[in-house]
Formats: C-alpha cells, sequence, structure tokens
C-alpha cells in the first residue's frame, strides 16, 4: 500500500521567537494548501521558558530569574503551562483537521498524533505508554492544575516511562489546521525549572520540586548510554512514519516562505506585547 507523503524539516537551534514563527507559518502553509502536512523537529537557542497562550506572566513567572539566568523567553501559540526548553528535542505536527480519520476532540487527536512519539521512544528502547489519569484527584488536575510548570501534571494521551511524562505536548487549531507541539527530555534540571515561576508560598514551591522527580524523567536518566539529539531525531522520524503510516520527505521553504517566518519573528513573537499580553 502507497504510504501517504508528508513533509519534514529539521531546523535545528533557533531564538524563541523564530522557532514560534516557524510553526506558525507552516500551519499557514498548510490552511493555503501551499504545503502538505509536515513533521518538523528543532531546538532552542539560548535555552528557552515557554509558556502557554493563556498564562499571565506577573503572576505566574519569575521573569527576574529567567534573565537572570540568560534564557529565552516566548509566549506560545498552543496552550499548556510552563517548558524549559534546554537539553530536549522538540517536535511540531502541522495536519489539516480534515485529514482522513483525524479525531474531532483534542484528548483523542492527541493520542493519533502521538503514536509517533510513543514509537520512536521504543526505538530508543524504553518502554513507553500512553497516560490515563486514574483518579479524581489527577484528573482535577487538568482543569485546576496546581502550578504552572508543565511536567508537575497528568495529561490524557501524554508518554511516560515507569509512570512518569517523557514528553510534555500542546496543541491549537487555527484556519482548519491542528498544531501540535511537544518537548521530547534528553536531560532535566528541576531545580533550575522550579526556580522560574512563582508560588503561592515557599512551602507549595518546596513540594512542586521534591515532587517532580516522581512526576517526569528524562531519557537519560533512563538509559545505560546516554542518546544525543541525532539519535532522537533518527529514532522520532521513524517513529512517526509508522505511527502515522506516512513516508517523509524533505521540505525546503521558499525565500518568500521564509521572509513570512522573519517577519513573524519580529512583529509578533519577539515583541513585549504578544509576550506579556496576560
Amino acid at each position: 500500500m502507497t504510504k501517504t507523503k508528508w513533509n519534514f524539516l529539521y531546523t535545528g537551534a533557533h531564538s524563541p521567537a523564530y522557532n514560534m514563527a516557524m510553526d506558525e507559518t507552516l500551519l499557514e502553509l498548510h490552511s493555503k494548501g501551499e504545503i502538505g502536512p509536515v513533521i518538523r523537529f528543532y531546538e532552542w537557542n539560548p535555552a528557552t521558558l515557554s509558556i502557554g497562550y493563556f498564562q499571565k506572566v506577573a503572576k505566574e513567572v519569575n521573569m527576574e530569574e529567567v534573565q537572570k539566568q540568560g534564557l529565552g523567553f516566548v509566549r506560545r501559540p498552543t496552550g499548556g503551562r510552563g517548558v524549559l526548553h534546554d537539553k530536549e528535542l522538540t517536535y511540531s505536527i502541522i495536519v489539516e483537521e480534515s485529514y482522513p480519520n483525524m479525531p474531532a476532540t483534542v484528548t483523542e487527536a492527541y493520542r493519533v498524533l502521538s503514536e509517533g512519539l510513543l514509537i520512536g521512544f521504543q526505538e530508543l528502547g524504553l518502554q513507553a505508554y500512553f497516560s490515563v489519569p486514574d483518579s479524581d484527584e489527577k484528573k482535577a488536575d487538568l482543569t485546576s492544575p496546581k502550578s504552572a510548570v508543565c511536567f508537575d501534571a497528568p495529561s490524557w494521551y501524554e508518554l511516560v516511562v515507569e509512570g512518569k511524562k517523557v514528553a510534555g505536548s500542546a496543541q491549537t487549531r487555527q484556519k482548519g489546521v491542528i498544531l501540535q507541539h511537544g518537548a521530547i527530555l534528553l536531560d532535566l534540571d528541576e531545580d533550575q525549572l522550579v526556580s522560574l515561576f512563582h508560588y503561592p508560598s515557599e512551602e507549595v514551591k518546596e513540594k512542586v520540586r521534591h515532587s517532580l522527580p516522581e512526576k517526569a524523567v528524562a531519557i537519560n536518566r533512563l538509559l545505560e548510554n546516554p542518546v544525543g539529539i541525532e539519535q532522537c531525531v533518527s529514532a522520532f522520524k521513524k517513529g512517526f512514519e509508522a505511527g502515522l503510516q506516512i513516508d517523509l520527505q524533505p521540505l525546503v521553504l521558499t525565500p518568500e516562505q521564509q521572509e513570512k517566518v522573519h517577519l513573524l519573528e519580529q512583529t509578533k513573537y519577539g515583541s513585549l506585547e504578544w509576550n506579556n499580553k496576560f
């Protein structure tokens, strides 16, 4: 059976504003039919704190600490909570809502689109599986999270190994297109992550710091032989091809399309108006 061809883009390490501008541009181009569905991998330079679209900067983010540590900062177009993008591979999926057999609900679409992540982790030798919150308290965390940190709570159909979250994802739907992107952790500094947010009290902050290692884990803490970015790109590329039953073909943007990315980078994602809008 002939597999559907999707585009593949590995853009390497870029600024936070560029990374979000690229994802939005790919969504826009796909919505207009200029390009087909896309799988993109990327990294961040400098290491960056990204926050979900609806998060409140003054209330939730310790910007003094973000600046002190020389981190980048950006508001994502997707929901979810704060993620420190440092030692990780980030992925994005851009596909129309009307794609064959694509579920209409966000949670079920996560399940379908994240199948490639599941197989990618298995390619690396990890026994990953999908999370399904199994208690009323955990389910309540989905709508009323206790902290602004992405890896501090269970989510439907995100990837876990040994009961701990290994990837955090977020999604938005615009112009008939789904954008899902997320972080695949190679390593994680829990103390640094916790330091970047405000908490109701020091007691709550300490509770989050102590609980994070029980809730989230990075790939290289689970493997005898640490892996790097190149190995992850190879594993997850194979994973998405198998999980979505697609054939990935290299995508090269035209100069005009690249210009759209740079314009969004400068006028939107690099602006205080966007990043501090809530």
